[in-house]
């Protein structure tokens, strides 16, 4: 085993000449479970296994075995630039249990291949492999019983932060307006769009697949002015649907996820549960 670096992007991560990958950050998991707080309940599956793809499902208190009116689905993409942070983490399990509890929705949080090990795209390969594995609980036949009871896949909606943000949108132009006939995208909201990558640069951009967007932007994070490039663009686009920007004065990107409980956190989580419903 070398010590020798190859690339040293510490407090992140770090990369080793022998391959030898070093994540220094959003490393721990919690199990699922049912959260005192919400009453929400969690549980963990397998969607692939060539390759390994995971999600963790959520279902609010108010499903039960008898419950017969199904609630909107929530496919939530993760951040962490691609290489760090999991479905199972603590952070977004516990963003996940508040917001499945206040807007009353199922949601899957998708836990994709991370880069060095796994390069992109393969982010977006699992992400759309899980896409097309919720698309196969059309009509309540699926492998998984809860979506087959509480999930309504006629309104389905893609977020995400920071890259799981990218992932998103770049699953709602999978999509497309035409091509998609297994459940009708209801909306999407996301952060700024990651730095690398230029969704306005794509051709295909007035061919989202969902009728509204709402993105998500912090006053102080570095990404903001690409959000809102990214909404003007969309709308020049051909697009046919309804982009709106919600901006938060005075705080970082992704505050919400590190500060959940703080005043502007509160007001962003009750703006997506307006959205979603």
């Amino acid at each position: 085993m070398s010590d020798e670096l190859a690339h040293d992007l510490s407090p992140v991560i770090k990369v080793y000449k022998d391959g030898r990958v070093e994540r220094l950050l959003g490393m721990s998991t919690v199990p699922a479970s049912i959260d005192p707080q919400t009453g929400v309940q969690s549980k963990d599956l397998v969607i692939s296994n060539e390759p390994l793809i995971s999600a963790r499902l959520f279902i609010p208190k108010s499903t039960t075995a008898e419950s017969t009116q199904k609630l909107p689905l929530l496919v939530y993409f993760h951040g962490g630039g691609f290489c760090m942070e999991s479905a199972f983490s603590p952070t977004y399990h516990n963003y996940l249990n508040g917001l499945v509890s206040e807007a009353n929705v199922v949601a899957v949080s998708v836990d994709y291949r991370r880069a060095p090990e796994h390069p992109l795209p393969a982010a977006y390969e699992d992400s759309w492999a899980a896409l097309k594995w919720v698309g196969s609980h059309v009509g309540g036949t699926g492998p998984e019983e809860w979506l087959n009871w509480y999930a309504d896949l006629n309104r389905v909606i893609f977020s995400g932060d920071s890259a799981g943000a990218n992932i998103a949108h770049n699953m709602g132009l999978r999509i497309g307006p035409r091509n998609w006939r297994v459940f009708k995208l209801a909306g999407l909201f996301c952060g700024s769009d990651d730095p690398i990558f230029n969704p306005v640069k794509d051709p295909k951009l007035g061919e989202l697949g969902c009728g509204k967007v709402l993105v998500c932007v912090a006053e102080k994070d570095r990404l903001k002015d690409r959000g809102w490039y990214y909404s003007e663009s969309l709308k020049k686009s051909g697009w046919n649907g309804v982009v709106e920007v919600w901006e938060t004065k005075e705080e970082q990107h992704v505050f919400h996820l590190y500060n959940p409980n703080c005043e502007n956190a509160v007001a962003l989580r009750n703006k997506i549960v307006s959205f979603m419903n």
